[in-house]
């Protein structure tokens, strides 16, 4: 146990160079990472499709979407904390092989509901994979240079999966929207076998405090009710009796979370990694990136296809400038942080992604792509090279082995959550504006308030990077634990920036 004041040990040793098995272990995970971010962009463009051919309403397919991220955003809290305590080389070779079985069983369902939970089945599995992947690199590589470069390696992975998976959505769907259901098994199946060969046999802690069970059942219940209740609002109303209930009931139980982890020997999260500066920013940081990303891009897909006419693969191509620059990006980036700080290139990032943003509220109904919507992809993708790796840095720099899988999940759950909940209002904002049987044009500007929120969602992440920036040089989280809840109340744990 570490004394009251003393920092957490540096994550496990690793050589100076680069072995072959290192780098097969980090394919094994970006091939995690690319899957998650490959499914959940492929189904956008196959919806009409899936439709048509099972006779599901426009309600019924959100749910085709919304349930994958239920599953993934409810339980990635106990995702992070299983892999902490069940061993991390378990925990997701187990999840890599039911996100393989619910890809294959989604090809060959008859029925929505069936598809429907063959996709929670699949957010469920993502739910482990992506902690326990997170939580595997930074055990393996040492922190510092190593680390960064793993990180940027592996973060890279997710924008180039969504982005591809546009374009193999828009090609697959064309001869069956099953194949894209199909697709991430294969490519699961050949990550599995290779895991089981290269993934490091982390031995698991003999001496930790007992589960959680109160903690994970009030942390999943309330991360559960809180997305779903996101998802719902805006065809329920976000000022309806149902709506308004479920956030107070997803209130009461976080509420009570809080209070049972302060009192837990083995809390599911340890609230007090929130005390430090640096993690909360990075926290803060994931939900507006992620949230003003996803609610653009919604805005952006209906803009070309709805009102230009573009076709699902030319729309698709169009992102692809944004995720050929991060891929080219991924190996500098680790080097990048290590010589400027993850502050600062947050904010940078941030800055790029503001003014991309501001730069589309001026789009009309004849766009030149060059001159109209390359600079915005160009400078999403500037922005996602540098934000992107460098949150993922921030949160797990310096904190302990034995807490990676519980801030991994705890950061992942601030993307997703980040992700609905602004997607959400974005749409909502929309919906208030568009007038039935409207022009185009009247459609097109009742999509200009959802690109201000996306703006001034993003402005706020920029904003809340700035006092990050008053030290010179990053600095290292310091953990603490403590044996009793009174000591848990008393020390900080953390460096206060």
């Amino acid at each position: 146990m570490t004394s009251p004041l003393t920092p957490s040990a540096p994550a496990s040793a690793s050589p100076a160079r680069w072995t072959p098995r290192l780098w097969g272990t980090l394919l094994v995970l970006c091939a995690a990472m690319f899957l998650d971010a490959l499914d959940t962009s492929m189904v956008g463009v196959a919806l009409p499709s899936i439709g048509a051919d099972l006779g599901l309403t426009t309600s019924a397919l959100q749910w085709v979407v919304s349930g994958y991220i239920l599953g993934y955003g409810g339980l990635l809290l106990l995702g992070g904390r299983a892999a902490d305590l069940l061993g991390r080389r378990q925990v997701f070779l187990v999840a890599l092989g039911v996100f393989a079985v619910a890809s294959v069983l989604g090809a060959l369902v008859d029925s929505g509901p069936l598809l429907i939970a063959s996709r929670f089945t699949k957010g469920l599995s993502a739910a482990f994979t992506a902690p326990a992947g997170l939580s595997i690199i930074t055990t393996t590589f040492a922190e510092g240079p190593l680390r960064n470069r793993a990180l940027s390696i592996y973060t890279t992975c997710a924008a180039t999966g969504f982005s591809m998976g546009l374009v193999l959505s828009g090609l697959l769907t064309e001869a069956s929207w099953r194949l894209t259901m199909l697709l991430p098994a294969p490519i699961a199946l050949v990550a599995l076998l290779a895991g089981l060969k290269l993934l490091p046999r982390g031995a698991r802690p003999e001496d930790h405090s007992g589960y959680d069970v109160p903690g994970a059942v009030l942390g999943t219940a309330a991360m559960l009710l809180l997305v779903f209740t996101v998802v719902q609002a805006p065809e329920s109303g976000w000022a309806s009796a149902r709506t308004l209930l479920s956030f107070a009931v997803v209130a009461v139980l976080l509420a009570v979370f809080v209070r049972v982890e302060r009192r837990s020997a083995g809390p599911l999260i340890r609230l007090g990694v929130l005390r430090s500066g640096s993690q909360l920013r990075a926290q803060l940081g994931a939900m507006a990136f992620f949230g003003s990303y996803v609610s653009f891009q919604f805005l952006v897909t209906q803009y070309m296809q709805s009102l230009l006419g573009w076709s699902a693969l030319h729309t698709a191509l169009a992102f692809l400038p944004a995720a050929t620059l991060v891929a080219l990006s991924s190996t500098k980036v680790g080097a990048v942080v290590d010589r400027f700080g993850t502050p600062r290139l947050i904010a940078v990032g941030f800055a790029l992604l503001s003014i991309a943003y501001v730069l589309f509220l001026g789009a009309d109904l004849h766009p030149v792509y060059a001159t109209a919507v390359l600079p915005t992809m160009l400078l999403i993708g500037a922005s996602c090279a540098l934000v992107f790796p460098s949150l993922n840095i921030q949160a797990t720099d310096g904190v302990s082995d034995d807490e990676q899988g519980m801030v991994s999940g705890l950061l992942n759950t601030s993307f997703q959550v980040g992700g609905a909940l602004f997607l959400a209002v974005v749409t909502a904002v929309v919906t208030a504006h568009a007038p039935a049987h409207a022009s185009p044009q009247a459609v097109l500007d009742s999509y200009r308030p959802g690109l201000i929120v996306v703006t001034a969602v993003a402005v706020a992440g920029l904003l809340l990077t700035l006092p990050g920036l008053r030290t010179r040089r990053p600095q290292r989280t310091v953990v603490v634990t403590r044996s009793t809840p009174e000591e848990r109340d008393a020390v900080c744990a953390g460096v206060h920036d």
